[in-house]
């Protein structure tokens, strides 16, 4: 498993270089369907067999975050403070998946199943990558607008004085330092 992770990891490098190098009909950001296909059946059975679900799921974040332009430590620190990358997570607050998309956020990105770890994964992705350019590459401001809304942070103009919002922020990005 091991290999097959680096494999589908560096294709996704290979994939988002070419990309950005020819434009074709096909979009930078369309993902193999097939690769996946494959990577999803591999990891099911690695998780009948005791793997633990960050082990599961980091080799394909590592590989969307790539295709999408994140920078995939982050999105794996923000998998594991959100939901320790439990795909069946809910919040109190109705935030669904390893990414914690509140259902609104998950169909506006395009995410047609919630708990399909995939579309969960790169609607969280997408959505990331549009507070990381909202808030101009801050990544405390945009984990800040991913917890409590981008209207929040322009609001209090920076991150906002809410105790489970300021907590996130800190946890996350001592999650990505780490």
């Amino acid at each position: 498993m091991t290999g097959f992770n680096r494999v589908l990891v560096r294709m996704g490098e290979i994939q988002s270089r070419f990309h950005t190098q020819q434009t074709s009909t096909r979009s930078s950001q369309e993902i193999n369907e097939g690769q996946f296909a494959a990577a999803l059946k591999q990891l099911q059975q690695d998780k009948t067999h005791g793997d633990s679900e960050e082990k599961i799921y980091a080799p394909m974040i590592e590989t969307l975050a790539v295709q999408y332009g994140v920078e995939p430590d982050l999105v794996k620190a923000v998998a594991r403070a959100e939901s320790n990358f439990n795909p069946r997570a809910i919040s109190r607050a109705g935030a669904k998946g390893i990414m914690q998309l509140m259902p609104q956020t998950a169909k506006n990105l395009g995410v047609n199943n919630i708990f399909d770890p995939k579309e969960n994964i790169v609607g969280g992705i997408k959505y990331l990558h549009q507070m990381l350019k909202q808030f101009d590459g801050d990544v405390s401001l945009a984990l800040a607008a991913y917890n409590a809304g981008p209207g929040n942070v322009e609001h209090y103009q920076g991150i906002p004085p809410f105790k489970e919002t300021q907590n996130y922020v800190k946890k996350v990005l001592s999650y990505y330092e780490t």
